[in-house]
């Protein structure tokens, strides 16, 4: 009889890593299967493409699996998972140019196609004028859900700083978008 690992927590999964090779397959691939979407839309809004995306969300998993065999405690995999994409993001990032998509900047249509599609491209290349750790912690909180103390734990950063690169950033892109968003309201 095959046991079902829904039930499990991501540590008792992660626990079953350093078990035997069944134990080992069930338990990463529950695993995957909990965090994969989540570490794949991250790497998606933040590198661009899904190419660059999926090579994000592979890598990222493999280096989890590696660790896993030298780690024999961890407590907040989600973060940790996040982390690993984070820092390959960041990689990538550096050995190409970046655009975000503006596929994935949700803008509510009325019967204005040009326009939304106008804002939304403005939006896309306000995003990009921001420091990378503004625009980070604002694709974390907008299209993550991620609270300030899930992007502090995932970035490596005191929640204050998370909070402060928000609150900058979302200024910083009213500032930008606030002359066509007024002309488009005309």
């Amino acid at each position: 009889m095959i046991q079902k690992n829904s039930h499990k927590t991501d540590t008792q999964l992660y626990a079953m890593l350093s078990g035997t090779n069944a134990e080992k397959e069930a338990g990463f691939t529950e695993l995957y299967q909990r965090h994969s979407q989540r570490i794949y839309q991250y790497s998606r809004r933040i590198c661009g493409n899904d190419e660059m995306a999926s090579d994000v969300l592979q890598e990222t998993f493999l280096r989890f699996l590696n660790i896993s065999v030298q780690r024999a405690e961890m407590t907040n995999i989600p973060a940790f998972l996040l982390r690993i994409a984070r820092n390959l993001c960041i990689d990538m990032r550096k050995k190409q140019s970046h655009t975000v998509s503006s596929e994935f900047i949700e803008i509510p249509t009325h019967d204005v196609p040009f326009e939304s599609k106008e804002l939304r491209h403005l939006l896309v290349a306000a995003l990009d004028t921001l420091p990378e750790d503004h625009k980070e912690a604002i694709v974390l909180q907008a299209y993550n859900g991620m609270s300030y103390q899930e992007i502090s734990d995932a970035t490596n950063v005191p929640v204050s700083t998370v909070r402060n690169w928000i609150v900058r950033g979302k200024k910083k892109l009213r500032e930008i978008l606030s002359p066509y968003i007024k002309e488009l309201e005309h």
